[in-house]
């Protein structure tokens, strides 16, 4: 692990032990997950139990509920003795409620009260069980009217008693969540955003990857730094595919870099193809007006006719989902491969 997300997984650990609620914002494939995933390793380690939500694409109360269901019922060890006595004596079977809210008729559970069941049954257990509960893809929430401001009054009141961090992958969503009045959340959460590796970084996690295992990077390393412009995933995923056409005892060369760059844009390019056929028109020419280093309201924007009005909404849209973020004055293309695809595929 690189020094950047060490420092991360440190200052995370310290927020969940002094109880202080976090949002941790990162678009996709921006080791977020991964983060979360060895803090969480820390905290078992240390005697913390881990309930992990997954809210992606979360489609309505019910399913709220069985998520969090799903959640309680993976935990392990004393949590689950705890949790699971809680829940017996709320008439609750954790890990089987996502069958009992799909029954017909009269045998359906509520899914509200379903819900407030659940974080009952979490927030009584944290009593009794150090506990961190991570909800993850956490903007999802936001389209499921009521699911917030539920989860907000049960949890409000217990802050103190677990860890609490939020994370998602919609960076302008989860900022809204936590900084707009109107939200549940608001000013309820630290915002932690995981940051793109730095030059330097990039430069020492190759070079020392490759020669950890017999192998000297060569010119490798300022041509992953350049390409992928510090994405974390996308550079490992350059670096091991460079990594695996060099021999133990050999050194990369060029060529080696140019063999790497082809298997990672074959690998990628269905994926390319129906992301960018899932984009709206005039997001369509945004992507393609920023990819090739240009500018919503340039050359490239009037050869692609996209009026400005258009292109305006359809960037915002695009930061939304996390595939256009903003440095300083201007707006890039997250994914560094994707970008590359774009530039080949529709050269503007």
């Amino acid at each position: 692990m690189v020094r950047a997300r060490r420092e991360l997984v440190d200052d995370l650990i310290e927020r969940v032990s002094e109880r202080r609620v976090t949002a941790l914002l990162g678009p996709r494939r921006f080791g977020k997950t991964s983060v979360l995933r060895r803090v969480a390793a820390d905290l078992i380690a240390a005697g913390t139990a881990i309930v992990w939500v997954d809210l992606y694409e979360v489609a309505s109360l019910a399913d709220v509920a069985a998520r969090f269901d799903d959640a309680l019922g993976r935990v392990t060890g004393r949590f689950a003795e705890v949790a699971n006595r809680y829940a017996a004596a709320a008439s609750i079977n954790l890990g089987f409620v996502s069958l009992q809210l799909r029954a017909p008729g009269r045998d359906r559970l509520d899914p509200v009260l379903t819900f407030h069941a659940l974080l009952d049954v979490l927030v009584r257990s944290t009593g009794d069980v150090p506990t961190m509960l991570v909800c993850d893809e956490f903007a999802g929430i936001s389209r499921v009217t009521g699911a917030a401001g539920i989860l907000r009054t049960r949890l409000q009141h217990h802050y103190q008693d677990l860890g609490l961090v939020f994370a998602g992958s919609e960076p302008s969503m989860m900022r809204m969540l936590f900084a707009d009045q109107a939200q549940p959340f608001y000013a309820q959460a630290d915002l932690v955003e995981v940051e793109p590796l730095l030059d330097i970084e990039v430069l020492d996690l190759v070079t020392t990857g490759f020669a950890a295992t017999g192998r000297d990077a060569g010119p490798l390393p300022p041509r992953i730094v350049e390409f992928t412009e510090g994405h974390p995933q996308r550079t490992m995923q350059c670096a091991d595919a460079c990594w695996r056409r060099v021999a133990p005892g050999s050194t990369a060369s060029q060529d080696t870099w140019l063999d790497g760059l082809e298997a990672v844009r074959s690998a990628t390019a269905d994926e390319h193809e129906r992301l960018y056929s899932s984009l709206q028109h005039s997001e369509k020419a945004v992507m393609r007006a920023l990819a090739s280093g240009g500018s919503i309201f340039g050359t490239a924007a009037q050869v692609l006719d996209l009026p400005v009005g258009s292109a305006q909404h359809a960037r915002s849209q695009l930061v939304d989902r996390g595939h256009v973020v903003r440095r300083g004055e201007r707006y890039f293309v997250v994914d560094p491969v994707f970008a590359d695809w774009i530039r080949r595929r529709l050269p503007t």
